[in-house]
């Protein structure tokens, strides 16, 4: 089952799971570490890479209606940047994220992720109480592990996902990736 692969990889990332424990014990709601973190590193395993962390940023995503302040999130990657003394955080409520992608508002960080541009980006994971992991993936772990770069359903800018693949260089970095243009 993918799941379990995902966590087992996620277990054997030391750093990850250091990061998952600090982010849970900011007990904000509804909380993953999500997009790039995540979805490298499985692209580096399959293609038999050493972890190179090619994360541009560390992606928080978590859901709270009643304090959608940008100075919050502002906050927030201080405060982590501080802990870790990784400049790389961004933290980000999908409460008022509807707001600059044009969207109706989300009712949750799992309707957020369904908006993402990519299937294999629109993963997160969390470290519960009990230390064990959670996953929040809309649209399956398929894509991840086939190296399949695909425009998520309810992403309908078709001409933003393109560029932003072109961009991003994936193809470059990992060549088993099929890159789906649809």
């Amino acid at each position: 089952m993918l799941e379990l692969r995902l966590k087992e990889y996620i277990r054997e990332h030391k750093q990850l799971m250091d990061d998952l424990a600090i982010v849970r014990d900011l007990e904000l709601s509804q909380c993953y570490i999500a997009a790039g973190y995540i979805r490298n590193y499985v692209w580096d395993i399959l293609h038999g890479f050493e972890r190179t962390d090619r994360h541009t940023d560390i992606d928080v995503v978590y859901f709270d209606p009643d304090d959608v302040s940008e100075a919050r999130d502002i906050d927030l990657e201080q405060k982590l940047r501080a802990a870790t003394k990784n400049p790389k955080w961004s933290v980000k409520n999908q409460a008022r994220m509807h707001v600059k992608n044009g969207d109706e508002p989300y009712s949750s960080t799992h309707a957020a992720l369904t908006q993402w541009p990519e299937t294999a980006t629109a993963i997160g994971a969390r470290l519960n109480r009990e230390g064990e992991l959670e996953l929040c993936c809309p649209y399956g772990l398929e894509d991840l592990f086939a190296l399949k770069v695909r425009r998520c359903p309810n992403f309908h800018k078709r001409s933003y996902y393109l560029e932003r693949v072109r961009k991003k260089q994936w193809k470059n970095q990992w060549a088993r990736l099929t890159i789906l243009e649809v």
